[in-house]
C-alpha cells in the first residue's frame, strides 16, 4: 500500500494515528535541527516534520530531497505547534519515522505554486507540471463537476447520451473544416465535425426524442481567448417541442449547475430580442450586470451645421454615472480606445453635466445649452454624469458604442465576475447578406426554422425573416445557442434555394437529411452549450485555455508535443498526398 491517506484529509481527529502518505515535495524549510517539508498530492498539502535529535539519518535523508521528488512517508499525526489557518490540514503535521524516495526529480523550470513565476509559453510547454498547481487543478475539478451535474440533470429528464461519428463529410458552409485524408479511398477526405448537428437531427427522425452528448468539436479558425481548434460542447436535441419548451428545459439546466456547483439560486432569465439587444447594447450578447443603455440622439442633433452628426445615419450616447469629473487625460484615453483599429471609431463626443448644473461639451461651438439639455434629458442623466457619444453608420456605430460601454463598465467596477446575470436572446435574423458576393448566408445554420409568420418573406424580403433561434448569455458571454429546426423537406428545400444552392448541390451534400425527413420527421429543436466557456465563467477566468487540460496556443499549436508536425514521406505516399514546397 503506497498510502493510507491523502495529503488533504488528515485533521485533529487523526492525532496519534500512524499513517502513510505519498506525493510530491512542494516546499522544503530547513530550520537548524529541524526540517519541514510540504507534501502535495491532488487532494492537498500536509506538513512533514524531521527532527535531527530524534532520527539523525532520517533528517539527513530529508535534507537531500529536492522539489518535486516523489516520496512515500510513514509517521504519526501530531498537533502542530505553529498552526497554518490557510491550509485545511494546517492544525496537524506528520512526525516522520520512515522515508522512501519513489522517484527523484529534476528542478522544474518554474515554481509550481499558485503564484508561479512561469509565463504562458513555458507553462504550456510543461503543461503536465502546470497541472500540479492547485489553481489549475481546481479548474479541471470544476469542469468535471459541470459535466457530472449536466449528465445527472439530463438523465433524470429521460435524455439518452448517444455518440455520433467523428469522421464525417465536409461541408463548405460555416467555419473551415479540419480534413482527414482517407488511405483506402485516395483523393477523398473525411472532415472532423464542427458539431453533431446533422446526426442529432437524424436521431430525432429515428425516434430518440431526447438526446445529449458531451462531445469534441473542431473548427479550423483563427483563435482568441474564447476559441480553440478543438472544443467541447454539451450538445442536446428534443422532439415534439416548441421554442419555449427548449428554453425552459435548459434554463433549468443552468439553474441546476449554479445551485449545485456554486450554491447560487438564480431567478428566471429575462428574454430580449436580437433587435433590442443591438438597439440598447450594440451586441447580441449584452452584459446586463449594469445598465448604461444606448440613447438615440439623431433627431435632437439636426440643423446645427455639425457635419459629423448631420452626415451620420446614427447618433448614440451612453450615460456614465458620476463621471463628469473625468479629466482631459481620461477623456483622451477613451477617445484613443474607440479609435483603436479593433473598434474603428473616428472620434468621441462628450457632454459633462457638472454637479453645479452647468453643462460643458466638446461641441459647444455648434450646440446651445438648451439643445445639450435635451440630450441630457433623453439620456436620463443627473448632475455629475458624463455623456459619451458616437456617430456613423447604424450597425457599425452601435457595435463601437457597445465596446465603449463595456470599457466604461470595467473602469467603473461594474463587471464583478461573481455577479452572474443570465438572459436569453431570441428572434435572431434567419439570414445575413454578403453584399460583395450578393447572396445570403445562414445566420445560425441552414437547418434553422424561420418563424412561421415570416415564411412568406423568404420570397420577397429574405433579410427580414426572423429565426426560431436563441442564445443563452451569461455576463456578456454567449454560453450556448440553438434553434427549432426545419422538419419539413419542402421548407428545407426552399431554405437551400434562398441560400443559393442548386438542387443538385443540395442533394449531393444534404440529400440524406432531406430523404430522412420524407420518412416522418417530428418537430424538433435543440441547443449546444460551450462546456469550456461555461467552466471559464464559473471559475472567473479570462481564457478558456485555463480550464482545458492540454490546450493549444494562439497559433493553434500544442507546444508540449510539438503538433502539428510534418509526417514521413512513406505516410504521404500511402495517402496519395503531395506536399508543395514553399518557394
Amino acid at each position: 500500500m503506497y498510502r493510507s491517506n491523502t495529503c488533504g484529509e488528515l485533521r485533529q481527529d487523526n492525532i496519534d494515528t500512524e499513517v502513510t502518505l505519498a506525493g510530491w515535495v512542494s516546499r522544503i524549510r530547513k530550520m537548524g535541527g529541524m526540517t519541514f517539508i510540504d507534501l502535495r498530492d491532488r487532494y492537498g498539502i500536509t506538513q512533514l516534520s524531521f527532527d535531527q535529535k530524534i532520527n539523525h539519518d532520517l533528517f539527513e535523508q530529508a535534507n537531500k530531497l529536492g522539489r518535486e521528488y516523489v516520496i512515500q512517508v510513514t509517521g504519526i499525526v501530531k498537533e502542530r505547534s505553529s498552526k497554518n489557518p490557510h491550509l485545511p490540514t494546517g492544525d496537524i503535521e506528520i512526525i516522520v519515522s520512515k522515508l522512501n524516495i519513489l522517484n527523484a526529480a529534476k528542478t522544474p523550470p518554474f515554481t509550481i505554486d499558485n503564484e508561479t513565476d512561469g509565463g504562458d509559453d513555458i507553462r504550456m510547454k510543461y503543461r503536465y507540471l502546470d497541472l500540479r498547481r492547485e489553481v489549475v487543478r481546481k479548474n479541471l475539478e470544476l469542469r468535471h463537476q459541470l459535466a457530472f451535474e449536466t449528465r445527472r440533470y439530463l438523465n433524470e429528464r429521460s435524455f439518452l447520451e448517444v455518440e455520433t461519428p467523428v469522421l464525417i463529410g465536409s461541408t463548405p458552409e460555416g467555419a473551415r473544416d479540419f480534413v482527414v485524408p482517407s488511405r483506402m479511398n485516395q483523393g477523398e477526405f473525411y472532415a472532423l465535425p464542427q458539431s453533431p448537428q446533422l446526426f442529432k437531427q437524424l436521431l430525432m427522425v429515428s425516434g430518440f426524442d431526447r438526446y445529449f452528448q458531451i462531445v469534441k468539436c473542431f473548427r479550423d479558425e483563427d483563435l482568441r481567448a474564447d476559441r480553440q481548434p478543438e472544443f467541447t460542447q454539451i450538445d442536446c436535441e428534443m422532439s415534439f417541442v416548441q421554442q419555449e419548451d427548449v428554453l425552459t428545459m435548459f434554463e433549468g439546466l443552468a439553474k441546476h449547475v449554479f445551485k449545485t456547483i456554486k450554491g447560487i439560486e438564480l431567478s428566471d432569465f429575462p428574454r430580449m430580442t436580437y433587435a433590442d439587444a443591438m438597439k440598447y447594447y450594440g451586441s447580441d450578447k449584452p452584459d446586463i450586470r449594469f445598465e448604461m443603455k444606448f440613447n438615440e440622439l439623431k433627431d435632437l442633433t439636426k440643423g446645427q451645421d455639425f457635419v459629423v452628426f448631420d452626415s451620420a445615419e446614427y447618433v448614440g450616447a451612453i450615460c456614465a454615472e458620476g463621471c463628469a469629473a473625468y479629466t482631459r487625460k481620461q477623456i483622451d484615453e477613451l477617445t484613443d480606445f474607440v479609435k483603436r483599429p479593433q473598434i474603428g471609431a473616428k472620434g468621441l463626443i462628450y457632454v459633462r453635466y457638472n454637479t453645479d448644473g452647468s453643462i460643458k461639451s466638446s461641441v459647444d461651438k455648434f450646440y446651445s445649452q438648451e439643445i445639450l439639455l435635451t440630450w441630457i434629458e433623453r439620456c436620463g442623466a443627473k448632475p455629475g454624469d458624463l455623456l459619451l457619444i458616437l456617430a456613423g453608420d447604424t450597425e457599425k456605430t452601435q457595435k463601437q458604442l457597445g465596446e465603449l460601454r463595456l470599457e466604461m463598465g470595467s473602469r467603473l467596477g461594474l463587471r464583478d465576475k461573481q455577479d452572474y446575470r443570465c438572459l436569453w436572446i431570441v428572434d435572431f435574423p434567419l439570414l445575413e447578406k454578403d453584399e460583395e458576393l450578393g447572396r445570403y448566408f445562414a445566420k445560425h445554420h441552414p437547418f434553422t426554422s424561420p418563424k412561421a409568420e415570416d415564411i412568406p418573406l423568404l420570397d420577397t424580403d429574405p433579410g427580414a425573416v426572423r429565426a426560431n433561434a436563441y442564445d443563452i448569455v451569461i455576463n456578456g458571454v454567449e454560453v450556448g445557442g440553438g434553434s427549432i429546426r426545419i422538419h419539413d423537406s419542402n421548407l428545407q428545400k426552399k431554405m437551400f434555394s434562398v441560400l443559393g444552392f442548386t438542387e443538385e448541390r443540395a442533394q449531393e451534400q444534404f440529400g440524406f437529411l432531406m430523404d430522412a425527413f420524407r420518412y416522418g420527421a417530428p418537430p424538433h429543436g435543440g441547443i449546444a452549450f460551450g462546456l469550456d466557456r461555461f467552466v471559464s465563467i464559473l471559475a472567473g477566468l479570462d481564457s478558456i485555455r485555463d480550464c482545458i487540460a492540454f490546450p493549444k496556443n494562439t497559433a493553434g499549436r500544442d507546444v508540449m508535443i510539438d503538433a502539428p508536425s510534418r509526417i514521413e514521406q512513406e505516410q504521404l505516399d500511402e495517402l496519395g498526398l503531395i506536399i508543395k514546397k514553399k518557394p
